[in-house]
């Protein structure tokens, strides 16, 4: 089990297991599981849970499951198991031999279901789903009885067995649990474990046409893994009774102990899986991998990386309450990491042409240039530098403010680690009066070395050469949403950012990055920190943008609104 460099602070589950092993609860084990349904691809909501239960586990010297809850057939496939595992994995967890389905033991919930009836304890109900609920009562009036609730054990072990055989159509019976139609808490009141479903199943087949519900299956199998630890999230506390109702009268021996924490709330994005699903079929984005995606797929395609999203839920911690995280710490735990692992190379995002008019004809000078500047391990690299370069559009002002230190008429800037240029006039489009092109002069007495009067020049861009460049198209993303917290709005998709993505064609990339592989990552120097793309190929770069240098996000919002 791969863990985190990140040393995790206590917390209320860890001091729970402090507690338990001091008293030998559960005989000095820890066994804990992350357990997602197969019918989406899990995000960065999951990612904490992940972190939480294979985190614990290794820190006790326990054990982690990886089980794919798949009760319900409907919507699960073997596209979403293999991106969970596939993602787990990439995250950087390992739970060896120790991968499960809920469908592996369909059989055994169907003989615990059986006992439970033999006991007394279980019905199957005729109603149908409208009067179940109807029945059911509100949180301050009780519940009313089944008509079906007093069948006989022989009556109800005859029908369930039909059930089983296919004899009913699909919705006409179910089993429900004999708890308390009174009782407080709505979950304890007669809820159904098992429903008729004429619907195949991704592993199953059609084996099976009835399917135990989420909360039966889901304790039980976390008591036949021997799971001492079911950590789960805060919507699942109510349902906490029912699940300690199940394992007290079906499991003997150790039983497993739900906690629940609070769950992952991120701004400026959904993490319903319903609305995840929602943004994917309605073309809102470009597929669960889609960069702008909370998804772990989506985030190791913009560039993320698994260091930065473990450090991010180990900094988020553990809490009863639930709040929503800024997204812009996620932002700085991937810009931290990137800072000290992504080589340094220079990218035109917005071209515009730049000729030295004093700079001989056909001369081309290598300059060597460090690859990190504070890790010389990674090496240095040629950069060629010539007469015509390329240079950022924003890099140049007609009339530039008091503070701007680049370009304009009367200055002079440094090009990095190159020579100093001063302005010396423009070309311009005759229809449209746009600049497409700046003249320069240098001082070949510049480089790496102040003019000759010493004064010093404030402003230093970055440049790439017109003839030793390649031409690359880069994705500049951005938050999906334009709110803070859409998923409090019904109609989430009303405040999709439009400018969320942005995408340049006409982008020049230095030569060092022209056999750049997908995934690798690089800072962008003065841009931002960039991934090539999975769409890249030996004929066009394509990058994406994973962060810029610093969040500006907060500022343009607040300017926007002044």
């Amino acid at each position: 089990m791969t863990q985190s460099a990140t040393i995790l602070p206590s917390d209320f589950i860890r001091d729970i297991i402090d507690d338990d092993l001091r008293t030998n609860k559960h005989k000095a084990c820890v066994a804990t599981r992350f357990p997602p349904e197969p019918n989406g691809y899990i995000h960065i909501g999951h990612a904490k849970s992940v972190c939480l239960n294979f985190g614990i586990a290794g820190q006790y010297q326990g054990t982690c499951n990886l089980r794919l809850d798949d009760t319900d057939p409907l919507g699960e496939s073997m596209e979403y198991v293999e991106s969970i595992i596939r993602d787990v994995r990439w995250l950087g967890f390992d739970w060896g031999e120790r991968l499960f389905y809920a469908s592996d033991y369909f059989e055994k919930l169907y003989s615990f279901a059986v006992e439970l009836i033999k006991t007394g304890n279980a019905y199957v109900c005729s109603l149908n789903a409208d009067d179940v609920r109807e029945q059911r009562g509100t949180f301050t009036e009780p519940g009313r009885e089944s008509p079906y609730r007093n069948r006989s054990v022989a009556e109800n072990l005859d029908m369930f067995s039909r059930m089983r055989a296919g004899e009913f159509a699909d919705g006409a019976h179910t089993l429900r649990a004999k708890i308390d139609m009174a009782s407080p808490n709505i979950v304890l009141r007669d809820p159904v474990i098992y429903r008729i479903k004429r619907e195949p199943h991704y592993r199953t087949e059609t084996k099976w046409v009835i399917y135990p519900m989420y909360d039966f299956a889901h304790c039980l199998s976390d008591a036949l893994e021997g799971i001492t630890y079911s950590i789960c999230t805060l919507e699942f506390e109510n349902n906490r009774p029912l699940y300690d109702w199940i394992v007290e009268r079906l499991i003997t021996g150790s039983r497993p102990q739900q906690i629940e924490f609070a769950r992952l709330n991120l701004s400026y994005t959904v993490l319903s899986k319903r609305r995840l699903i929602e943004l994917v079929k309605k073309n809102y984005v470009q597929g669960w991998d889609d960069p702008r995606m909370p998804t772990v797929t989506g985030m190791r395609r913009r560039g993320y990386t698994p260091e930065a999203i473990r450090n991010f839920c180990a900094q988020i911690g553990v809490a009863k309450n639930d709040n929503l995280i800024d997204v812009s710490l996620l932002e700085h735990c991937v810009r931290e990491d990137l800072n000290n692992r992504a080589p340094r190379v220079m990218s035109v995002l917005r071209p515009l042409r730049l000729v030295i008019d004093n700079y001989p004809e056909n001369q081309v000078e290598e300059f060597e240039f460090a690859n990190h500047p504070q890790n010389p391990d990674m090496g240095t690299r040629q950069v060629s530098f010539s007469k015509v370069l390329y240079i950022e559009q924003d890099d140049f002002q007609e009339n530039p403010p008091k503070k701007y230190h680049r370009l304009g008429p009367g200055r002079e800037v440094r090009l990095r680690n190159a020579y100093v240029i001063k302005f010396a006039g423009t070309v311009k489009d005759e229809k449209t009066g746009e600049v497409i092109e700046l003249h320069c002069t240098y001082d070949p007495q510049t480089r790496n070395a102040p003019p000759a009067d010493g004064h010093k020049v404030q402003g230093v861009i970055h440049w790439v050469s017109a003839e030793h460049c390649v031409p690359a198209v880069v994705r500049l993303y951005d938050r999906l949403f334009s709110i803070d917290n859409p998923g409090s709005e019904e109609d989430f998709t009303k405040y999709l950012n439009p400018h969320s993505l942005e995408t340049l064609t006409t982008c020049y990339a230095e030569l060092s990055l022209k056999n750049a592989k997908p995934g690798s990552q690089y800072q962008f120097e003065r841009l931002g920190y960039f991934c090539t793309d999975l769409d890249t190929t030996a004929k066009q770069l394509v990058f994406n943008r994973i962060v810029a240098l610093r969040d500006s996000w907060g500022k343009v919002n607040k300017e926007s609104t002044t």
